[in-house]
This record gives structure tokens, sequence and C-alpha cells, in this order.
């Protein structure tokens, strides 16, 4: 590799150390078509193998090395944002053994296993509160565990498998009823996860949200153990490991787009079959690749009353996130796709395009980005916006990334999960809205324009 192709390859895994795709922004276009009928039989074996992740391999190890464990996403902030503070010492330990790549797994694993021990100690000697706590946080290092092994090996289905029997325990002992849950797909199923709110009472209706998480995120991880934004203003919840995420790929299930579509009509008609919930007052709340799924779901089921997403991905083809920003995201959604093949992948990609899909959806959407989000730049983000066939608003935060938080934007203005649960809240109670655009300044000003 010569010193300016090395140079150019550095900048661009380099996102987390502060860079962004902003001073290389390609036109608004939609991807080609390709043939989704061409992956519907996926069988992977062993790990997908992407040129740039194998040469710049070295890079990223040095990278982690002198920025941590969170060099590309906030993977401890979402640790203790799920299982409250805690758990923060943990992290604290993570972050220590985290020096390269391959730590990932055995930091959380053993983390992990602690946390296994300490939920049997507490339920033995009769304290339930500390093995409920102990289980859920012990299912979330599992999970978490799961994130950077990228091929279906016993390992990978062993943590998923401890994942399930330390949630299963957290289910046992919770404040609230949970359920598992399997939605039909395709002659088999897609996992999730269902909440009630703590304090239902038999024979009512209440609404509720589906959780879409991002490529990085789990359905477990998406209502926290304590102090919930939804469970306390007695939402329930339905959380998904839509195809090709987590706990999905396991089975066998890949990244499929129309699979998605599929699999927002089969969690509204699961719902609507449910005497618990107000099939008139269902939302869905999506994160970074879960924005763009949340539109795909919502546009041939509409019943979905409203959507509200952060953090978004709705670059056609994902030019920037899958070969600009870090290289493990390729790498990872390779694994999701159950591609190992580079150039088959990036044919494969191109299907990954809301256009056909966004100008279906009618009922309000919300959508949080930064201005400077390193994984989609902002004109895709507008693009989509345009596009989309029912009021919507967009709030751009100025200089933020793809994670919004600790922005001088988002702490100084209105702050962004705060304000999509009440935005939710305020749609799925029937409040009107206006399509506006907010520009939210580092002060926190809020400059709102007509959207059309």
């Amino acid at each position: 590799m010569d010193r300016a192709t090395f140079l150019q390859s550095a900048a661009t895994l380099g996102s987390a150390a502060g860079l962004t795709a902003a001073d290389a922004q390609p036109a608004v276009a939609q991807a080609a078509p390709a043939r989704p009928d061409r992956w519907a039989n996926r069988r992977p074996v062993g790990e997908p193998q992407m040129k740039r992740y194998n040469e710049q391999r070295w890079i990223l190890d040095n990278i982690i090395q002198a920025n941590g464990i969170d060099w590309d996403q906030a993977h401890t902030g979402g640790m203790i944002r799920s299982c409250g503070l805690d758990i923060e010492g943990d992290m604290r330990t993570v972050r220590q053994r985290v020096k390269k790549y391959d730590d990932i797994v055995t930091a959380f694993e053993s983390v992990a296993r602690k946390r296994e021990a300490a939920a049997k100690a507490a339920e033995a000697s009769g304290n339930r509160i500390g093995a409920r706590d102990n289980a859920y946080m012990a299912a979330q290092c599992y999970g978490q565990a799961m994130w950077s092994i990228h091929e279906h090996n016993d390992r990978l289905q062993q943590l998923n498998a401890n994942k399930r029997t330390m949630f299963s325990k957290y289910i046992e002992l919770a404040d609230h009823h949970i359920e598992w849950v399997e939605l039909p797909y395709r002659g088999t199923t897609i996992p999730a996860v269902f909440h009630l709110p703590p304090g239902y009472r038999a024979g009512e209706r209440v609404p509720c949200v589906v959780l879409v998480p991002g490529m990085d995120g789990f359905k477990e991880k998406y209502v926290s153990l304590t102090a919930d934004p939804l469970m306390e203003r007695g939402f329930a919840a339905l959380a998904i490991d839509g195809p090709g995420y987590w706990e999905a790929p396991v089975r066998g299930i890949f990244v499929d787009v129309r699979g998605w579509q599929e699999t927002g009509k089969e969690a509204m008609r699961w719902l609507a079959a449910r005497p618990e919930i107000d099939v008139g007052k269902v939302g869905i709340i999506g994160s970074s690749f879960g924005s763009f799924f949340s539109a795909i779901m919502m546009s041939d089921e509409p019943r979905y009353r409203c959507a509200t997403v952060s953090g978004t991905c709705y670059e056609p083809g994902g030019e920037t996130i899958f070969n600009r920003a870090s290289v493990t995201f390729k790498k990872r959604f390779m694994f999701m796709a159950g591609i190992h093949d580079e150039a088959e992948f990036d044919e494969f990609r191109k299907t990954l395009d809301w256009h056909g899909y966004a100008e279906k959806v009618k009922a309000p959407y919300l959508v949080c980005a930064g201005s400077a989000d390193q994984l989609c730049p902002m004109q895709y983000t507008e693009a989509f916006m345009a596009a989309l066939g029912g009021p919507k608003q967009l709030l751009v935060y100025q200089d933020a990334d793809h994670g919004l938080g600790g922005s001088p934007a988002a702490t100084n203005g209105p702050a962004a999960r705060p304000y999509m649960v009440e935005w939710t809240v305020a749609r799925l109670g029937g409040t009107a809205m206006a399509s506006e655009r907010w520009y939210v300044d580092v002060s926190g000003k809020v400059t709102k324009t007509a959207l059309q």
C-alpha cells in the first residue's frame, strides 16, 4: 500500500477519532436495483472476507488502543443506559481491558459470568431484586459479547444461549410482565420480546411501541432495567431481532429488505391479536439502521400510527458507512447479510434503498439527526424526509455525530431521547403536528422552518 493510499484509508477508518465524511459527500442518487431473490438461500461458512478490514486490522487495533472500546459507537454508554449506574464499574473494567478488537468478546463475557454468578447467589439467599438485576445485566453482557464475532460458530451459539438463559431468569423475576415472542417468517420465526407496563391490569388496552434496534443493538437491550421511559408512561413494547439482527443470523435468517417489510406486517398482526393492546395506538421507535428498517416496516402496514428515529442510515447503498467509516461496520453487516464475498455484498447493498418505500409512509414521522453524522451525510436524510408521504419533523443537531449524545446542541437544546418519547406520546394521543425542520445550534437555539 503506498503512502497516499494508506493516509486515505486511515482517514476513513478514523471516524471515531473525530473525522467525518462531510468533506467528500457524493450527490444524492438512488442506488441501482438488484435482484433481492438472488440472496434468498444463504448458508455462510466462516468469516466474511473484506479487503479493507484485512489490510487495516493493525490500524483498527491501534485506534482501539488509543481511543478505547467506544471508538465507533458508545458501546459502554449504551450498556449503562440500559442497566443503570450499577454496571458503571463493570464498564470501566471493560474499557481498561479492551486494547484491541479481539479483547471485546472476552471482556464482556468475563463481566457476564461475574453477574451470572451474582444472580445465582442472590437468588439462593432469597434476594429476588439482586437476582433480577444481576440476571438482566448478565444477559446484556452476554449479548454485547456476541457483537464482534463474525461467524456462526459454537462460541456465538453458546453466548446467545447464555443470553437467553439469563434473560429468562430476569423475566421470571421482573416487576412487569415480559414474554418471549416468535413472529412468523417464511416458514420459520423471528425472535422478539414483549413487555407490558408495570401495574398493568387485566382488561386494559394500552398503547404500544415496536422497538427496532440499530445494527449494534439487540431485542433484550431496548427496555431498560429501571426507569424505562416507555414503561413509566404506561406503554407496552415489542422489541424485535428482525432479519439479520443478533439472534436472527444464529437461526440462519439474514438481512432482507422485503423481509423487514414482512416483519412489520407480522408484528402488527401479532399485536392486533393481543387483548392488552390498543391497536389504534401503535408506533415504532428505531435507531441507527433501525431508522431505515422502520420505514420499510411501515411502508405496507398503515396501522402504524407514527415513527420516531435517531442516528440515521438513509444513504442508498450505504457507501459512507460501508466504505468510508470504521471497517467494522461493513464486516458486521456482511455477517448480518450472510454474504462472505465482498464483491457480492457490494451488489447486495444496493438493495438497502428506501426509494419506493418511504413514499408509502403516510403516518407522522420524526427524525433526529446530527449535521456531522459520520455514517450518513445529511443530504441523504434530507432526501428521505422529502420523500415521506405524511406529516414529518426533522431535528438537525449542529455538529452532532451519528450518536447525537454529548454534542453541545443536544445538551443545550431539546435532548433527543426524551423528545422522541414525548413526541410519540403526543402522536399516539392524537395531537396534530406541523411538518417542520428544526435546526438546533450549539447554544440550544431552535430555528424552525416549514418542511414540504
